[in-house]
């Protein structure tokens, strides 16, 4: 999801002018990856546990590069929204196996501080993937990032391969149930269903707001295509050096009470963005490095209480 934010918001405007598609096109075809990714969700819910995830990982993945590099080669809108749903059922499975496989791996006290880490991969992408995608893009056309990002997903999935090893020692715990049951099973405790509403709700503030990041940068609040890098660069730069140091103090702190200060606070900063019009670089440029902290924070702080408030 996150790799989903971060090449389809900085090329928004270039993909509806180049394409020639309205805002609700390109809506639909952000959407059709979050739908996709929704119901794969979903169904593979009920028998992802019966697998090393080390191979299920693999396999999503490799359906992930697939479906990258075919948003790359659509030609139209309707392509790429086709390209966009084949990339979204296993896209959308590769977060939640990733997390599932860091739950296995470290301890409560230390997921924290691992989330953390796995969130600067974020900032990362906004320092050099953004400015770089951009670039590419007003240069070569919008499909260059999407090339790029196939190919370097290629390379990760052979390091995958090659360097993960194993991961099934919850195969030990497993009950001969159907797959149906499995999933029954696992929707019955409501601390789990809390949980899922959580992630679902914030998904879905996620994706009405970041998709549209650049189009609403460049055509509400006047911000120049020179001055975007920029404004993702340094919100970057921002998350990668406090998201671990954040990330660790929460291991320290109630997580919950860290959720929920974060996510109060990122309801005030994103109503005060979200209603800018034309308006001086500066104070957008503080708003928004704010608002993506915020929001990163929030997210990460969730996970972390989600897997502890569920396996209490």
């Amino acid at each position: 999801m996150v790799l989903d934010f971060t090449v389809m918001s900085p090329l928004g405007d270039i993909m509806m002018k180049t394409l020639s598609i309205t805002t609700s096109q390109f809506g639909m075809a952000v959407s059709a990856y979050a739908f996709s990714a929704g119901i794969s969700g979903f169904l593979t819910a009920g028998f992802a546990d019966r697998f090393d995830r080390k191979n299920l990982l693999l396999f999503f993945y490799i359906g992930f590069v697939i479906g990258t590099l075919f948003c790359a080669l659509a030609p139209n809108y309707h392509l790429l929204v086709a390209a966009r749903v084949f990339t979204g059922i296993f896209g959308g499975v590769i977060s939640s196996i990733s997390l599932a496989i860091i739950a296995d791996l470290f301890k409560l006290e230390q997921r924290g501080k691992v989330m953390g880490f796995v969130q600067m991969g974020f900032g990362l992408s906004q320092i050099i993937g953004i400015p770089f995608g951009l670039y590419v893009a007003n240069h070569w056309g919008w499909q260059i990032p999407f090339y790029w990002i196939a190919i370097m997903a290629g390379f990760i999935a052979i390091a995958l391969h090659l360097k993960l090893k194993p991961i099934a020692d919850h195969l030990k715990i497993q009950k001969a149930n159907s797959a149906f049951q499995h999933l029954l099973n696992t929707l019955a405790p409501s601390k789990y269903r809390l949980g899922f509403l959580t992630t679902s709700l914030l998904s879905v503030g996620g994706f009405m707001i970041m998709p549209f990041g650049s189009a609403f940068a460049i055509n509400n609040l006047k911000i120049t295509n020179e001055q975007l890098p920029t404004l993702f660069m340094v919100s970057g730069i921002t998350s990668f050096i406090m998201m671990p140091l954040v990330g660790k103090y929460s291991d320290k702190r109630n997580k919950f009470v860290i959720f929920t200060l974060a996510t109060l606070m990122a309801i005030v900063v994103l109503n005060i963005y979200s209603n800018f019009s034309a308006t001086p670089f500066i104070l957008v440029f503080i708003t928004y490095v704010v608002m993506m902290f915020l929001s990163l924070r929030q997210n990460d702080t969730r996970i972390c209480f989600n897997y502890s408030y569920s396996r209490a």
